[in-house]
């Protein structure tokens, strides 16, 4: 049994990864640690001594993140002495992702994919800054909203639930992929304010939807066949009203094996490397403050980018 009562960090992390390498996903490993209830107000790395004895204090957060930076899942904490704690990690099966799953490019999203099994409003991390986001753009003055990629309708969901405006609402959902929007159909075929469409992106005007007060857009411009800094113009220029509001979502992680692992990848990087996604992110922030909007740039796991119109008339 390891224990790392007074192991700094960095040991840990190096002995931890040494670990990992022998074993299979699914494995588990185990070590001794102080239980963090011991003290509150303490930050991690202060040493405590307990009974004549001296540790080095860590919160669960701690633990968790250090879970999250190795490809684990960090189990349920057991109770091991008076005063220490068992952490168990589990190794994560990197295989189990939708990032990986070949499929027909159009189902890739679909209901049958390992997508559709993640559900982003029962991530804290994604729900907090994503009515955040609603909040900074005025949800409740807004009565045309469109939604691009909205896959089974997901920030639908959230604006039906916290809108006071609901009801004055009208809602258009566009995807690409058919499994996708025939669930939102169905998922919302009680709400007549509610639309779905399943059209390509880079095709907007054909629909002849007119102008928006509000468009969100999680995790879809930055698609591989679409030209993130050309259609972002395109969006603001032709379907966004002159005092409307845009929220754009970045995702900012990967999903694997039942978990939401923080920090964007890319294909030439075996670690993550976060350079594209803020090069989106701020070319965008440049676009719209350019155009008169207030900018807000906000999250963790997505970055929330959220354009105000400030001009006037």
């Amino acid at each position: 049994m390891l224990n790392f009562s007074q192991t700094s960090m960095i040991e840990i992390i190096k002995l931890l990864k040494n670990k990992l390498n022998t074993l299979t996903a699914k494995e588990f490993i185990e070590f001794e640690v102080l239980n963090p209830d011991i003290a509150t107000s303490t930050y991690s790395g202060n040493m405590i001594t307990v009974d004549n004895q001296e540790y080095i204090y860590r919160g669960y957060k701690s633990w968790i993140d250090l879970a999250q930076t190795l490809h684990c899942r960090m189990l349920t904490p057991t109770i091991y002495s008076e005063h220490t704690v068992i952490i168990k990690f589990e190794k994560l099966n990197s295989d189990d992702s939708f990032h990986k799953s070949i499929t027909d490019k159009e189902e890739k999203y679909g209901t049958n994919s390992i997508f559709s099994e993640i559900h982003k409003n029962e991530e804290s991390a994604f729900i907090s800054h994503y009515i955040k986001a609603l909040d900074n753009a005025s949800i409740n003055k807004r009565l045309r909203v469109l939604n691009l990629g909205v896959n089974s309708g997901d920030e639908f969901e959230v604006i039906q639930k916290y809108a006071s405006n609901f009801e004055n609402l009208e809602l258009i959902g566009i995807d690409f992929c058919p499994s996708a929007i025939n669930s939102a159909k169905e998922k919302f075929k009680e709400f007549q304010n509610i639309s779905f469409y399943t059209h390509d992106i880079n095709d907007l005007a054909s629909l002849n939807l007119g102008e928006f007060d509000l468009i969100i857009s999680i995790g879809t411009l930055q698609s591989s066949n679409l030209e993130f800094n050309p259609l972002l113009m395109s969006i603001v220029q032709n379907q966004l009203k002159k005092d409307g509001a845009i929220i754009l979502g970045f995702p900012n992680c990967r999903w694997i094996d039942g978990e939401m692992i923080y920090g964007a990848k890319v294909k030439n990087y075996p670690f993550s490397e976060m350079g594209l996604l803020y090069k989106d992110v701020i070319f965008s922030k440049k676009y719209l403050q350019q155009k008169k909007y207030r900018v807000t740039i906000t999250g963790k796991d997505y970055i929330f980018l959220v354009g105000s119109s400030i001009r006037k008339g």
